[in-house]
């Protein structure tokens, strides 16, 4: 039974689920770790003798063992969800071996094991308790590398991991309490609909990259009409999402980012006549508005798009309207400002005199026209990217 538990966290962390706006999570393993944590009996009556030491020993292994073959296979595997799996299984099994289980124990915990209903809800809120500790954790450390806020990390953790963590939760609850009486056979009974649902997810992952291929393709059209130089959506979209990472955001914010950067200039199409070199930066505003105005009409029309859409219709607002007129400017229509700025003060250039003079220049605008925070985020990102040519 325990070689059978092993073998699907092991699994489990091999066919995880990550995607752009969506935070990595190996459902399959981690529904098999809470049952190997909470199952205490096998058909028969026949009491597992292991405790919580042993549960973590075999979940540690297995675990480690998924993680490293995913790493050896140069697949994406990020070591903070991981540790903040494992959190979670530590305190399952702490929890609910030690301190509910402990021998000659009288707290109302304790009281609640024998009645079946009240178990079943017992294990239900541990669980929970355990994945809220696991965002929570990935959140504190995700916040203090990033210097992000630590609350709204956390609250985005939990926005996006909620509906697959009560899946989670219910799941490795099931198949604790069906052990009893139906043994090993329990394990693939109630892990099948996660198993689905993890194929599903991947069809998702799958219409999604082609989303964004449309996307980037959409892009491109103004750099086919010559409007604007080969590949300038593509730089400001890196740009801008490199600044987004140093900046704190979530991967669904991120996301949006991306879209929003990649689809920044697609009003200049309706442009009589281009602008040269296709640098907004260097228009007038009445022109920058303007453009920035056929953009939201045309992203807007995809129906789809309209996080997007909120982030462009502010992407030409100056800085100095946050500061003086405590307008609402997302942060992240203001990464979208300073990334372009740079890549038409440079025109794509990569030497040290493009960059000192691209920087030069937007700093006769900060405070003004940029937002200072965003424009130290820049500066690093570019530090981190490697010195020019």
């Amino acid at each position: 039974m325990v070689a059978a538990f092993a073998v699907t966290i092991l699994l489990g962390e091999w066919f995880h689920i990550s995607a752009p706006g969506f935070r990595e999570a190996a459902p399959v393993a981690m529904a098999a770790a809470f049952a190997l944590a909470l199952t205490t009996s096998l058909p028969g009556g026949v009491l597992l003798p292991y405790g919580a030491p042993f549960a973590l020993a075999v979940t540690a292994v297995a675990m480690a063992l998924g993680t490293t073959v995913r790493v050896a296979a140069r697949r994406d595997t990020s070591l903070v969800d991981a540790a903040g799996r494992f959190v979670a299984i530590v305190v399952v099994a702490l929890i609910y071996r030690v301190a509910v289980l402990a021998p000659g124990s009288q707290s109302p915990l304790h009281a609640m094991v024998a009645v079946p209903w009240q178990r079943a809800v017992l294990l239900v809120a541990i669980c929970l308790l355990a994945l809220v500790t696991d965002a929570l954790f990935t959140s504190l450390l995700r916040a203090l590398s990033a210097g992000a806020s630590i609350r709204r990390t956390f609250a985005e953790e939990l926005r996006s991991s909620f509906t697959l963590s009560t899946a989670v939760a219910v799941t490795g609850v099931l198949i604790a309490l069906a052990t009893p009486p139906l043994g090993i056979a329990a394990l693939p009974l109630f892990l099948i609909p996660l198993v689905l649902t993890l194929f599903a997810f991947r069809r998702y992952v799958s219409i999604r990259a082609t989303y964004l291929q449309s996307i980037r393709t959409l892009s491109r059209l103004t750099d086919a009409a010559g409007y604007t130089p080969s590949g300038h959506s593509e730089r400001v979209a890196a740009l801008a999402v490199r600044v987004g990472r140093e900046l704190g955001l979530s991967e669904r914010e991120l996301l949006d980012l991306e879209y929003a950067a990649l689809l920044h200039d697609i009003g200049q199409v309706a442009l009589v006549e281009p602008i040269p070199g296709g640098a907004t930066v260097l228009a007038a505003p009445a022109d920058q508005r303007r453009i920035e105005a056929d953009t939201v009409a045309i992203v807007r029309e995809t129906g789809v798009l309209e996080e997007v859409a909120r982030i462009l219709e502010h992407q030409t607002t100056p800085y100095r309207q946050v500061r003086e007129l405590g307008e609402e400017i997302p942060l992240t229509s203001r990464i979208v400002k300073v990334a372009n700025a740079y890549e038409d003060l440079t025109a794509g250039a990569r030497s040290l005199r493009a960059r000192e003079a691209a920087v030069e220049r937007i700093y006769l605008g900060l405070g003004y026209e940029y937002d200072p925070r965003v424009v130290d985020a820049l500066l690093k990102s570019l530090d981190d990217a490697g010195a020019p040519d």
